[in-house]
């Protein structure tokens, strides 16, 4: 017997009133007992008595009843953006997140004390010619190269790595560590819990992008000079225009792991392991580099996510050649589109918290 029916029944005890009588709660929320008086009950609970007590009493306790088995209030639009700001909290306070992201900010001190060194004689480091990795050569002349120089170095290998980890552990972490079933509880729904899982690994992606950027910006900035940037198109531009190609470039550089992202996710949706969600995200990237790169292969080359990563380096010339920028967000956008609807079917129709 609930609560409520005992709280609406007038039955046996006597110790509400003096008067005999029987009590109803009804579907409408309304207790009538013939003794004594009128209150309001639990809903759709119905309960017969006789004896002692009265509808007064019957009727108070069916309030308080009400109130502490009052009906589900519908979810607000709004708690998602709760759910959203609980998962970046998340992720960002995790050891292991900032430890990737500290990684991340060494490499580009690491090439620009390794490029000071070098030229520590007054030499380019690259013989004159320009020779070496993207944008190696010009660092020297101008600490704003760093930035396009480390964002080259790291886009193919390094930020795709990291968010593997990240977006790996998305679901098969919580699911193996037991707490993907209590999120499961709340009235948020699959479809909703995956898009803000997805959301924060986008977050991750720009937070990493732009601690690049910024630490080889403030490494570049103290270990060789700042002026106005030569372009590609051998265009000069001016130092306030070169800080925004600077930013341009580093946003460009984190929409190219949109497609990745959702390809992880969907990895991550697949097993109850998040370090196996990790090693099989490592190692797609790394089997789709390596196709990438095999010229026998050039007619699937252009439908590989990575293929297109560093057309942000069209951002540095004058006029801007969007081409390959274009193509490369379409990609991104195929692979997220395709990614994410099968990550959204495995997710929400196949029991994944056992």
């Amino acid at each position: 017997m609930s609560r409520a029916e005992r709280d609406a029944r007038g039955a046996g005890a006597g110790d509400e009133g003096d008067g005999p009588g029987a009590g109803a709660v009804v579907g409408a929320g309304v207790a009538v007992g013939a003794g004594a008086g009128v209150g309001a009950g639990t809903g759709a609970d119905v309960g017969v008595g006789a004896g002692a007590g009265t509808g007064t009493g019957a009727g108070a306790r069916g309030m308080r009843a009400r109130k502490a088995v009052g009906p589900v209030r519908p979810v607000s639009p709004l708690w998602s953006w709760g759910l959203l700001r609980s998962e970046l909290g998340v992720t960002f306070r995790r050891w292991r997140t900032l430890a990737l992201l500290a990684v991340l900010a060494g490499v580009p001190v690491l090439i620009g004390v390794a490029v000071k060194v070098e030229t520590g004689d007054g030499s380019t480091g690259s013989g004159g010619q320009g020779g070496g990795p993207a944008f190696f050569a010009q660092i020297t002349h101008n600490g704003l190269f760093l930035v396009f120089a480390a964002l080259a170095a790291t886009l193919p290998v390094f930020l795709p790595m990291a968010v593997g980890v990240v977006a790996g552990d998305a679901v098969a972490g919580e699911a193996g560590a037991g707490t993907l079933r209590y999120l499961l509880i709340a009235p948020a729904g699959r479809a909703r819990l995956l898009l803000v899982k997805y959301v924060g690994t986008l977050a991750f992606c720009l937070v990493a992008t732009l601690v690049v950027a910024a630490s080889a910006l403030a490494t570049g900035a103290l270990l060789f000079p700042v002026g106005e940037v030569m372009t590609i198109s051998g265009v000069p531009i001016g130092l306030g225009e070169g800080l925004l190609r600077v930013v341009a470039i580093a946003l460009a550089a984190a929409a190219s792991l949109i497609g990745f992202a959702a390809l992880c996710l969907f990895v991550s949706t697949l097993t109850h392991s998040g370090i196996a969600a990790m090693a099989a995200s490592v190692g797609l990237l790394i089997t789709v580099q390596i196709l990438d790169t095999i010229p026998q292969l050039h007619a699937i080359h252009p439908y590989l996510f990575p293929h297109y990563w560093l057309s942000f380096a069209d951002l540095l010339r004058e006029p801007v050649f969007w081409d390959d920028l274009a193509k490369n967000l379409g990609l991104q956008g195929a692979y997220a589109a395709v990614f994410g609807a099968a990550a959204w079917a495995r997710f929400t129709t196949r029991d994944i918290t056992t």
